[in-house]
């Protein structure tokens, strides 16, 4: 279920140049609000991040919680949209082994944003509230509607709460970003590279394949 933002970019120039601002002002959106959190993020300091005039960031969205949320929606967009494509006639196996593998990919390549998503979460989801209240449980028995259907198939073990399985595959995924400073340092490592991601890939697929009564067939 994507998050449903109001229109914070209307009237915007078109082209290259408005898609190469966006962008800037995004990044440079991120790295303020995972520093600093929402109320300590200021406009001011979120231009200065992205070497642009603070008007420029007015005139791209409107207010700092209208960026705010686009940061946000970014990443739940990504998210959202994974667990959306896993449909009843798919192989489970495949289907959660390529799960997965997006899941990690996403908080190598957009750690700051799952930060700030679980910041938000942490510290009661205020600015969240429309999201979760608009359509968010239906849309979430959707997707646990797959994995009970898989049950009836035999695809996966009956003993299984589909809910609390999508809730782990949620947890140990993004843990790679949320706590990437924990998991570096517990390796001994400054950051962890692309074989540390390839290992906890494998890992997670094998353990939670295995979980539920799964043969992987990748």
């Amino acid at each position: 279920m994507a998050l449903e933002i109001s229109s914070h970019k209307s009237e915007k120039p078109a082209g290259r140049i408005r898609q190469r601002n966006e962008q800037l002002i995004l990044a440079a959106a991120e790295r303020e609000f995972a520093a600093c959190g929402f109320k300590g993020a200021s406009m001011r300091e979120i231009a200065a991040r992205a070497e642009l005039p603070k008007a420029n960031i007015h005139y791209y969205f409107k207010n700092k919680l209208g960026l705010y949320y686009a940061v946000l929606s970014d990443i739940i967009d990504l998210w959202d949209s994974t667990l959306s494509d896993l449909k009843t006639e798919d192989d489970a196996a495949q289907s959660l082994m390529q799960y997965i593998r997006k899941k990690i990919e996403f908080s190598r390549d957009h750690p700051l944003a799952s930060r700030i998503f679980a910041s938000e979460i942490i510290s009661g989801g205020p600015n969240l509230k429309e999201y979760f209240s608009e359509g968010y449980e239906e849309w979430f028995r959707s997707r646990t509607a797959v994995f009970e259907q898989w049950q009836q198939q035999g695809k996966l073990d009956a003993s299984i709460t589909p809910s609390h399985l999508i809730f782990l595959l949620w947890s140990s995924t993004q843990h790679y970003a949320d706590f990437a400073l924990q998991v570096s340092s517990a390796l001994g490592k400054e950051t962890l590279d692309d074989l540390d991601y390839e290992q906890a890939i494998n890992t997670l697929s094998h353990i939670i394949l295995k979980g539920c009564g799964i043969t992987s067939r990748g």
